[in-house]
């Protein structure tokens, strides 16, 4: 059962059903989760700032990378499940929650290299890495860069390149998901009064990057699955259809509809195991 805990964690929250005449889920901004209590926690000096990270459980690591604007709060529902057979890490990127920033350019090669820093900091030299939104760009860019540094990727809700993404504006959840970062970053962030800028940079980032070609995305070798739901209120679907269709032997899944059947859970899970953290 332990190769299925990721795909069967990832899916729990698209596995819901919502009683007849709710508000459908997609419509909602669940609350913020908590972490547990971590087994160890700081923050390492890595490439000029300091990232905040936590760790639990033991057994094959596994990293686990938040979307942008979030912090590691947000992994609250998946680390318990996932510690019991895997070593989780979780981490702030630069800027975001607990971690420091500097007034360089916060972009995706740049985070990416701090995962990297923080695996070195931490003596780990592989591991699967579960990225959400921006998270999940972060491990195409391994996986594209440093492919020897990851044994896994699960990439939820990624664009590979800006024209990807949709008008998020006109998303009222996406616009409540704002109004919640800016608190959240007051509450958690080194520097609180810096929510304006720091929201500025993030947003210049999804403007202009990532630029991932159809030639970097076809030679991708680490086992991958490229994953979104239907009614993602910033990727477009054909951005994610195109992807899973450049990486070659890649796992590919979107919900189409909420899911009902405990035998479509588990087909999700048994298609994930072949790809899944060993």
């Amino acid at each position: 059962m332990r190769r299925f805990l990721i795909a069967l964690t990832i899916f729990a929250a698209l596995c819901v059903v919502h009683p007849a005449g709710a508000q459908p889920l997609w419509m909602r901004l669940p609350p913020t989760p908590t972490l547990p209590h971590p087994q160890t926690s700081g923050t390492a000096p890595v490439n000029g700032v300091r990232l905040w990270y936590a760790e639990f459980g033991h057994g094959p690591p596994v990293i686990l990378v938040h979307g942008g604007l979030a912090n590691s709060d947000y992994w609250g529902l998946q680390v318990p499940v996932l510690a019991t057979h895997y070593h989780v890490i979780v981490m702030d990127s630069r800027g975001h929650g607990r971690s420091t920033r500097t007034d360089t350019p916060i972009g995706y090669d740049l985070m990416s290299s701090d995962v990297l820093g923080l695996m070195d900091y931490l003596h780990i030299s592989k591991a699967a890495l579960i990225g959400w939104s921006d998270g999940a760009i972060i491990g195409l860019d391994i996986a594209i860069h440093h492919p020897d540094r990851l044994t896994r990727l699960f990439a939820f809700a990624a664009n590979s390149d800006p024209s990807g993404v949709k008008d998020v504006n006109k998303s009222p959840v996406f616009t409540a998901y704002l109004q919640r970062a800016s608190k959240e970053y007051t509450r958690l962030s080194p520097t609180p009064a810096q929510f304006k800028a720091f929201h500025t940079n993030i947003e210049n980032m999804w403007a202009t990057e990532p630029h991932f070609t159809d030639d970097q995305l076809s030679h991708i070798k680490v086992p991958t699955w490229i994953v979104d739901g239907d009614r993602d209120d910033a990727i477009k679907r054909e951005n994610t259809d195109h992807m899973a269709a450049m990486i070659s032997n890649s796992g590919y899944y979107t919900s189409s509809r909420p899911m009902t059947k405990l035998v479509d859970r588990m087909n999700l899970i048994e298609i994930f195991s072949s790809t899944g953290p060993e």
